[in-house]
C-alpha cells in the first residue's frame, strides 16, 4: 500500500472535521471497496432474480458457482500476487521501466494458461452431469476471474487505486445489469452477465495499464528465472489466501454442515451468511488501518532511516526509534478499539439486523463470535503490513502459515465439538496468530537499531 499515505496526508493536513472524515472515507473506500461491491453485487443479483428465476435454487447456484471461483482464482494467483508486485517494484526502483510491460504480459499469458488447464480438467472430470454452456461459462469465469486479479495487483503496485474503485464499480454495475436483462434464461443467463461484466472490468484495467507503460518487447518472462521473485512472497500469498477461505472449506465439505447444490460444490447455510455479514463490519477497521500505518507509521519510518543513512546522532536514531514504535503500536491499538466498538454494536443490534435482512435470530451467536474473528484479521493485516516494512518477509510468511494450520485445524475439531462451537475455531486461529505476530513484532523492535546497523 506504499503510495497511499500521500493521499491520506492531503487530505489531513486540512486539520479540519471535513478533512478527517474525508481521509477515512477515501481509505475505507480504497480498502474495501472493490470487495465490498463484489459481495454486494452478487446479492443483488440473488435478490432482484427471485420470482424470475424459477425455480429458486437455480439463484443458490449461480451464488455458490461465483463464490467458488472467486476462492480458487484468489488462491491460484496468491502465489504471484506479493512476488509480482516486488519484482514490479524493485525494477521501478532501478529504473527498468520497458520491463514492466513486458513481464506483465508474460505473467498473463502464464495466468491464463494455467488457469485455463486447472479449470478445463476440473469440468470434464467433476461437472460432467452439467449443461455444456454452463460448464464453459464457469471456466470463462474463473480464467477472466485469475487475470482480474492479476491486473488489479499489478495497478495497486502502480498506486493507481483510485481507477481500480472505478473500474470495479462500472465493471459490477455491468455485472448486475448483464445478469437481470439474461436471469429469464436461467443460471446460464445470470453466468453470463457475470463473465460480461468482468471481462469489462480485466479490458479496463488492461487499457490503463498499457496506456501507462511501453515497451519494445511484446511479452517477457524475466520474472521466472532463478531468484527474480521473492520464494518468501510466493508462499505468503498463497498461504494467506488458502487459509481465508480454509474455514469456509471444511464446512462445505463436512456433510452434517453443508449441502449439495450443483456439480462437486457444496454450501453451508448456517456458516456462509453469518461469515460474509461479519466481513461487512471490518470497514471502519480497514480506513483506520490504513489511515494509522499509511500516514503517522510511514513518517516516522523514513525519519528513522533517513537519520541512519545521513549518519544523525545516536540520541537522534534512539528518538526516531521510539517514535515509529509507538505510532506502530498505537496504530495497532487504534485499529483494536475501532473493531471493539463495531463488536458492541453488532451485540446490541444484531438481532434487528438479521431480522431486517430476514434471517432468523438463531444466527447472532455465530455472527457475533465472527465478527470477532474478522477484527482480529484486520489487526493481523497490520501486524503483516509492518512486518513487510521490516522487510521481515521469513517472519510474515511463517505467520500465513501458522494462519493456515491453525485455521483448517481449529474449524475441523469445532465441528466435532457440536454447532455452539462453530465459528470458534477461524476465531482462535486469527487470535493465536495475531499473539504470535504481536511477540515477534516486539521482539523485532526491541532489536531494531543493532539489526539495522550490524545485520544490513
Amino acid at each position: 500500500m506504499a503510495g497511499i499515505g500521500f493521499e491520506l496526508r492531503k487530505l489531513l493536513r486540512r486539520q479540519s472535521y471535513s478533512g478527517l472524515l474525508q481521509a477515512y472515507a477515501y481509505a475505507g473506500i480504497i480498502s474495501a471497496g472493490p470487495w465490498i461491491l463484489s459481495i454486494i453485487g452478487i446479492l443483488l443479483i440473488g435478490i432482484l432474480s427471485i420470482g424470475v428465476v424459477t425455480p429458486r435454487g437455480l439463484i443458490v447456484q449461480f451464488q455458490v458457482s461465483v463464490t467458488y471461483v472467486m476462492a480458487g482464482s484468489l488462491i491460484l494467483t496468491g502465489v504471484v500476487q506479493l512476488a509480482f508486485t516486488r519484482f514490479i517494484a524493485d525494477r521501478l526502483f532501478e529504473k527498468k521501466d520497458d520491463w514492466v510491460l513486458p513481464n506483465f504480459n508474460g505473467l498473463l499469458l502464464v495466468t491464463v494458461a494455467v488457469s485455463g488447464v486447472v479449470g478445463l480438467g476440473i469440468i470434464v472430470t467433476l461437472f460432467a452431469q452439467e449443461s455444456v454452456i454452463y460448464r464453459l461459462l464457469l471456466l470463462a469465469a474463473f480464467v477472466i476471474m485469475c487475470a482480474t486479479w492479476v491486473a488489479a495487483v499489478f495497478l495497486s503496485g502502480m498506486k493507481r487505486y483510485k481507477e481500480i474503485v472505478a473500474l470495479f464499480f462500472l465493471g459490477y454495475i455491468v455485472v448486475i445489469g448483464a445478469a437481470l436483462l439474461l436471469r429469464p434464461f436461467g443460471l446460464e443467463g445470470l453466468m453470463t452477465g457475470f463473465v460480461c461484466g468482468h471481462f469489462l472490468l480485466l479490458t479496463g484495467m488492461m487499457t490503463l495499464i498499457y496506456r501507462s507503460f511501453r515497451s519494445g518487447r511484446g511479452v517477457g518472462f524475466d520474472l521466472f528465472r532463478p531468484g527474480a521473485m521473492f520464494g518468501s512472497l510466493a508462499l505468503t500469498g498463497l498461504f494467506y489466501n488458502a487459509a481465508i477461505w480454509a474455514d469456509k472449506f471444511i464446512f462445505w465439505f463436512t456433510p452434517e454442515t453443508s449441502q449439495h447444490v450443483i456439480g462437486p460444490l457444496r454450501a453451508s447455510v448456517i456458516y456462509d451468511l453469518p461469515i460474509f455479514l461479519a466481513y461487512l463490519a471490518i470497514i471502519p477497521g480497514m480506513a483506520v488501518f490504513l489511515v494509522r500505518i499509511e500516514t503517522d507509521f510511514v513518517e516516522y519510518y523514513d525519519k528513522f532511516y533517513d537519520a541512519v543513512r545521513d549518519g544523525a546522532p545516536l540520541a537522534t536514531i534512539e528518538r526516531t526509534r521510539n517514535n515509529l514504535v509507538y505510532s506502530a503500536r498505537q496504530g495497532l491499538f487504534d485499529i483494536a478499539k475501532i473493531q471493539a466498538v463495531t463488536v458492541l454494536i453488532v451485540l446490541a443490534l444484531g438481532e434487528r439486523l438479521l431480522q431486517w435482512i430476514g434471517i432468523s435470530p438463531l444466527y447472532l451467536p455465530l455472527l457475533s463470535v465472527d465478527v470477532v474473528a474478522t477484527s482480529l484479521q484486520v489487526i493481523l493485516l497490520g501486524i503483516l503490513n509492518i512486518l513487510f516494512y521490516l522487510d521481515k518477509r521469513r517472519m510474515v510468511t511463517l505467520l500465513t502459515a501458522l494462519f493456515l494450520v491453525s485455521n483448517t485445524l481449529f474449524s475441523w475439531l469445532s465441528i466435532q465439538m457440536g454447532a455452539s462451537f462453530f465459528g470458534y475455531g477461524f476465531a482462535l486461529s486469527l487470535l493465536l496468530t495475531v499473539l504470535v505476530g504481536l511477540w515477534w513484532l516486539d521482539r523485532r523492535f526491541d532489536a531494531l537499531e543493532y539489526e539495522t546497523f550490524m545485520l544490513q
